[in-house]
């Protein structure tokens, strides 16, 4: 019995010294209790700033993310459009020499199977490369117009009308998908 109350007594001794008054205690157990609450309210802040930081993280990745994918949608859908350029621009002296043999075998006055069987691979050739968006620059009557001319001679005109306006098509010119693959040469008349 003895030994409880010694131990009953070190316990009383331990959790308030004897000469702290009540008041004393209490204004210390205050202080840790306010300390605490600080220490918490310190946490929160500081967790509610990396809360802010990693979700200004997250919002950035994804910005990049949703940029990336439309950048890498545009670029396939640029090379798809222009993927066949090359091919097509290697088959523009292809349709020169077809209306060439055309424009020759009309004037000479060569027999009609023949024109026909050229006309028709002209015809089979245009209607492929215009399904794979090719078109031709119109010319012939209209103003210079840089984007898709390049006048290459000018030629004295009697008629005021035809004063600036192309008078001749020298070479063909086209356009792939809205894309000027190959400028129209022309005779300019002055």
């Amino acid at each position: 019995m003895e030994e409880k109350d010694d131990i009953q007594k070190d316990k009383v001794e331990e959790s308030a010294p004897v000469d702290e008054k009540p008041q004393e205690r209490e204004k210390k157990k205050k202080e840790k209790e306010k300390g605490g609450k600080d220490r918490k309210e310190e946490e929160i802040k500081s967790l509610n700033a990396k809360l802010d930081e990693v979700n200004d993280k997250y919002v950035r990745l994804a910005a990049e993310f949703d940029n990336y994918r439309r950048r890498t949608a545009r670029e396939r859908l640029d090379l798809i459009s222009t993927a066949g350029e090359d091919i097509i621009k290697g088959m523009l002296p292809v349709l020169d020499d077809c209306e060439r043999a055309l424009q020759v075998l009309r004037e000479s006055g060569s027999d009609q199977a023949a024109i026909d069987g050229t006309e028709l691979i002209y015809n089979k050739l245009m209607t492929y490369l215009k399904g794979r968006g090719l078109s031709v620059i119109e010319a012939v009557g209209l103003e210079l117009d840089t984007d898709f001319h390049e006048a290459v001679a000018q030629m004295p005109v009697q008629e005021s009308d035809r004063k600036n306006k192309i008078i001749d098509v020298v070479q063909q010119g086209y356009k792939l998908n809205d894309k000027v693959i190959r400028f129209a040469k022309v005779v300019v008349g002055v």
